[in-house]
């Protein structure tokens, strides 16, 4: 495979991983939004609120850079999305606070845009390098 359709792949994976995280960011504010009023209630929408630009930074950097297969747009998203994924599965997952499944799939998603994403830049720099 092309080091531009791994890159699309994993653009494409990224913006999953975003849409998922956009409804997760929803249902943050839906269950803040129950509660009376207090620290606890505050603490809940500024999870949702991180959730929602989370969402959006994964997005906007598959499309406008990962499709394009820009290194720039690896680094931000590996940083970025990867740093938002291991706090969830060290203090939500792993603890048990939420079910196995469906908890993964944001995990899930996360890993698969980031093979494919560094199989892109991998191969494309073998791509230069062989010219």
């Amino acid at each position: 495979m092309s080091a531009i359709m791994f890159a699309r792949a994993g653009a494409i994976a990224y913006v999953l991983w975003g849409l998922l995280h956009l409804k997760a960011a929803q249902m943050q504010y839906a269950m803040a939004q129950s509660l009376d009023a207090g620290a606890i209630q505050g603490r809940l929408l500024q999870n949702a609120w991180n959730l929602l630009f989370f969402a959006a930074f994964a997005v906007v950097i598959a499309v406008a850079m990962n499709w394009k297969n820009s290194k720039l747009g690896y680094k931000l998203n590996l940083y970025v999305i990867s740093a938002a994924d291991i706090g969830f599965i060290v203090f939500v997952l792993m603890p048990g606070y939420v079910p196995m499944m469906p908890g993964a799939l944001g995990p899930i998603l996360w890993i698969i845009a980031l093979v494919l994403s560094t199989a892109g830049v991998m191969q494309a720099g073998r791509e230069t390098s062989i010219r």
